[in-house]
């Protein structure tokens, strides 16, 4: 969880914000997982949320107390908290005509995105908990997940067990056995 201690203020970050999101930048690269062409998981971490608040509070000009704690209440539900990954999963499309016929064919797809830690079984995304983002008509590109592990799955995560990804939907099925070692690594730095 993020405090208002953990914050700058907007005139501390304006001198630091070159800096500060160069490290974020190189941070992310560790955290995302393409999914075939046309679907990402970016995983959000203490940092990842930082940087958000971050540019919420700069963008907005927000540096009063209740404001501050109004955007810490937004995004620290998106940090995981030890048995857990959190992401946000975008469904991209360049094309606009392309992305609405694909998301019409994919609703539902948010609830069938999976993690994997070797040795046990698939665990499937818990989506949009913050409010709902599909209709009869189509999903949305945008969808926040959580991830929820077992002990054994964390315990096994954090000795080094590969870790895979997936999605098994009519209109999108990809499967990846086990991430690379950078992004395994920064997943498994997420578990208690």
């Amino acid at each position: 969880m993020l405090s208002r201690d953990d914050l700058m203020n907007l005139e501390t970050y304006a001198g630091q914000r070159a800096e500060f999101r160069a490290r974020v930048i190189a941070h992310k690269k560790d955290r995302q997982v393409m999914l075939g062409e046309n679907a990402t998981l970016y995983f959000e971490d203490r940092l990842t949320m930082q940087y958000q608040i971050q540019e919420m509070l700069r963008i907005e000009r927000i540096f009063d107390a209740e404001g501050i704690q109004e955007e810490l209440d937004t995004y620290n539900p998106l940090i995981p908290d030890g048995s857990n990954w959190k992401a946000t999963f975008m469904i991209e499309f360049t094309d606009e005509k392309a992305r609405k016929e694909a998301l019409a064919k994919m609703i539902g797809i948010e609830d069938r995105v999976w993690m994997q830690v070797a040795g046990h079984e698939r665990v499937y995304a818990i989506a949009d908990e913050d409010l709902e983002r599909d209709n009869a008509e189509k999903t949305s590109a945008v969808h926040f997940m959580r991830f929820e592990l077992t002990p054994a799955m964390v315990e096994a995560a954090k000795s080094g067990a590969d870790i895979g990804a997936g999605i098994d939907h009519e209109a999108y099925n990809v499967s990846i056995a086990a991430l690379p070692g950078n992004i395994r690594d920064s997943l498994a730095a997420d578990l208690a």
